[in-house]
């Protein structure tokens, strides 16, 4: 099931979405192997940063809630991971995140001269205070980082949009008229919080953390609609994806491609593989192909796409 994608061939239609595991180059070509057609890098930042004190995910059932905190050694302390990718056998999308435009553009510079085949623009973390989800609730300075982003790098640009937006639409089409090739959406919804009862705290050490999984995927759905009527440009849809099924439903909001996250925890590392399968069964079964069912259901919307 290949499918052509910034001008990239991907062997199918799944993303790894970034966070989920790190940037070894083992790792990320095992998932690779395991299925998956594009695998995304955990977020590189400006700076060395821990994340945030354990507890930092805890498993809801229907989903889950973290504040990792967005952990990295900095852009300019990987250069083993980089090294290693450099003899990669995977398409490669290299997210990135910063506290300032600033440092988006530094951190994307560097990064830009590692040749990943994509870069993804953070700017929808919402367990940080001082990085990504600010820059993504508000129009101009989404636009601002994106274009800052656009001016370093011919890298194909892809913005990761949060669920917190006023108007999700808005902020993805600001992010296609600063310069950005595709559109990635949603980040983890919230923040949200779980008390202990017995302890009468909250159970995360921040507190407050983005909500993952099948509890969130109608969120992401809607998102993916709204965006695919504001734009031209190709949308990764991802937010509590876990089956074959979930998948037809993100690509009929109208994702390109769809994004798996939460999904390897509750179903390990072959979900790729499971979902592909998934996928194409239903596919067959009902006489269609991804190309076919891209956008269907917008059919009988007045509202036309990128009009809006």
């Amino acid at each position: 099931m290949t499918i052509r994608f910034l001008g990239k061939k991907l062997k199918n239609p799944l993303v790894l979405a970034s966070g989920v595991l790190g940037n070894n180059k083992e790792i990320l070509e095992r998932v690779h192997e395991s299925g998956c057609g594009l695998v995304t890098m955990k977020s590189i930042g400006p700076a060395p940063r821990d994340g945030h004190k354990n507890p930092t995910v805890i498993d809801l059932g229907h989903g889950m809630i973290n504040a990792v905190g967005l952990p990295t050694p900095g852009y300019n302390h990987m250069e083993e991971e980089w090294k290693a990718l450099e003899k990669r056998n995977f398409p490669l999308n290299a997210s990135i995140y910063g506290g300032s435009v600033k440092e988006y553009r530094t951190v994307a510079k560097f990064v830009s001269g590692k040749s990943p085949d994509f870069i993804e623009i953070n700017i929808s973390c919402p367990n940080s205070e001082q990085h990504g989800m600010i820059f993504g609730v508000n129009e101009e300075s989404a636009f601002e980082v994106v274009s800052a982003v656009r001016q370093v790098t011919d890298i194909p640009l892809i913005a990761k949009l949060t669920p917190q937006a006023p108007d999700i639409a808005k902020i993805a089409k600001a992010c296609e008229e600063a310069g950005a090739d595709a559109i990635c959406a949603i980040n983890t919804a919230g923040p949200g919080m779980v008390i202990d009862i017995e302890a009468q705290m909250p159970i995360l050490a921040f507190k407050k953390g983005g909500l993952s999984g099948p509890m969130i995927k109608p969120i992401a759905v809607r998102c993916v609609y709204d965006i695919y009527k504001a734009v031209s440009i190709p949308i990764i849809g991802l937010g509590g994806i876990t089956t074959g099924e979930d998948a037809v439903e993100m690509i009929m909001a109208g994702a390109t491609l769809v994004g798996i996250g939460s999904g390897v925890r509750y179903r390990g590392m072959g979900i790729f593989d499971l979902v592909n399968q998934e996928l194409e069964a239903w596919l067959t079964a009902h006489g269609t192909t991804v190309d076919h069912i891209l956008g269907s259901a917008h059919k009988n919307d007045p509202l036309q796409r990128g009009a809006q």
